[in-house]
């Protein structure tokens, strides 16, 4: 459906890893453990525990340099020591974010030990994670976890299996592709078919912490041309907040040879997307691909040798529809069963029927609400073309009726 997050902060003061630190290590005599993972729109969600005390959830992302806790509440209850405070802010000044340094933090996951690991702590959930992903989840795992293992994310059977370097063989089913890691961070060129005349090799980071398939920058090179048919709309959200822009297709995808075509692509305005970190330190790119492509395969990340690896899964021939409805919904409440619009499009669906901000979802075609979780109730607005969504909201007192035709306006 909709891009819902884009997590793209880069945590640029180095390392941060205490000396003599022994990073991440397997607890037993093993080349592999494997994890069993929550894939929560197209994000992917492990287990962890913070000093061994506190069982929460982090999404693994390949485009963060250090560990991320999104909420300064779990740290206080650790009784973490904060040997740093900073502001963060998005350009113009806006927005401004309180984060935290922590010393010497164990993180484990099943089979796996982290010790003196240093991490960023929010003061709040400004990218608010939980309500957009519909579960709790309260931090962020990036290339401590990637420098020190080669990494599959298995999409469909939703497991992590983390394997020793030096023991790995690569499967010749998958496909290689070469990649670059530059300030921790893994880059592809990829060759992209903007329209029946333009193509072009684009550099990509490959970022497992975006919801969207395919992100480009307009500015970065003349060839990335926005297609005459597209919408209007907020194409994620990072520290800076909402991130304002443009969803088209563009004709094809090709990574090696694997070839989507009419890929779904998010435009964002200029330099709408750059927060603090991210400006302090930047790679030159042509964009990003993100979950809605990566989940279409097995893939196996091998940072060490600078290589990839990739199978298509069942979700490859997918068919990816943009938000038909025009509706963004997000979880509330401690159940996070709670359903209310947080945004609208114009001239979508929901706008012509008269869907509000605010409006809370009670029941879907006759379906309540409060026994569903947040993907279910996107998967509604993610079927087909022209399917007909009956909502029962509630708007202040009031009780409402609404209709109208899931439009596929790409």
């Amino acid at each position: 459906m909709f891009l819902r997050v884009v997590i793209a902060c880069a945590f640029c003061m180095g390392c941060l890893q205490s000396r003599g630190q022994l990073g991440f290590s397997f607890t037993d005599k093993v080349k592999e453990v494997e994890i069993p993972i929550e894939v929560h729109n197209n994000l992917v969600v492990v287990p962890v525990i913070l000093n061994n005390q506190l069982p929460l959830k982090f999404i693994v992302d390949t485009g963060v340099r250090t560990t991320i806790l999104t909420e300064k509440i779990y740290g206080d209850i650790l009784h973490l020591i904060y040997s740093k405070k900073f502001v963060i802010s998005a350009p113009g000044g806006k927005n401004l974010v309180n984060a935290y340094i922590a010393n010497n933090i164990t993180i484990d996951m099943p089979g796996v030990r982290g010790r003196g690991h240093a991490i960023m702590v929010l003061e709040n959930d400004f990218l608010e994670l939980r309500n957009s992903l519909g579960t709790e989840v309260h931090g962020i795992l990036g290339y401590e976890l990637f420098c020190r293992f080669v990494v599959r994310i298995d999409y469909r059977a939703k497991k992590l299996v983390l394997m020793s370097p030096q023991k790995f063989k690569p499967n010749r089913r998958y496909a290689m592709l070469p990649i670059t890691v530059e300030d921790t961070k893994p880059y592809y060129v990829a060759a992209l078919k903007i329209n029946d005349t333009t193509s072009f090799s684009a550099k990509l980071m490959i970022d497992t912490g975006a919801s969207h398939g395919l992100f480009l920058d307009t500015e970065s090179n003349g060839k990335i041309v926005l297609p005459p048919k597209n919408i209007e709309c907020i194409v994620g959200r990072g520290l800076g907040g909402d991130i304002a822009g443009r969803m088209a297709r563009i004709k094809q995808l090709k990574i090696g040879r694997y070839t989507i075509n009419e890929m779904i692509t998010s435009f964002p305005d200029a330099r709408s997307y750059f927060d603090t970190l991210q400006m302090l330190k930047l790679v030159h790119r042509n964009g990003s691909i993100g979950g809605d492509v990566l989940s279409r395969f097995d893939v196996i990340f091998d940072f060490p040798n600078e290589r990839i690896y990739m199978k298509p899964n069942s979700f490859f021939r997918k068919k990816s529809f943009y938000n038909m409805s025009g509706l963004t919904v997000k979880a509330e409440g401690q159940k996070l069963n709670e359903f209310s619009v947080s945004s609208v499009r114009k001239n979508s669906p929901g706008y012509s029927a008269g869907i509000l901000v605010g409006d809370k979802i009670l029941e879907i075609n006759e379906n309540p609400t409060e026994a569903m979780q947040l993907n279910e109730v996107d998967s509604y607005f993610d079927t087909k073309p022209g399917k007909r969504i009956r909502l029962e909201l509630r708007r202040g007192s009031e009780i409402l009726k609404k209709e109208f035709r899931l439009l596929n306006e790409l």
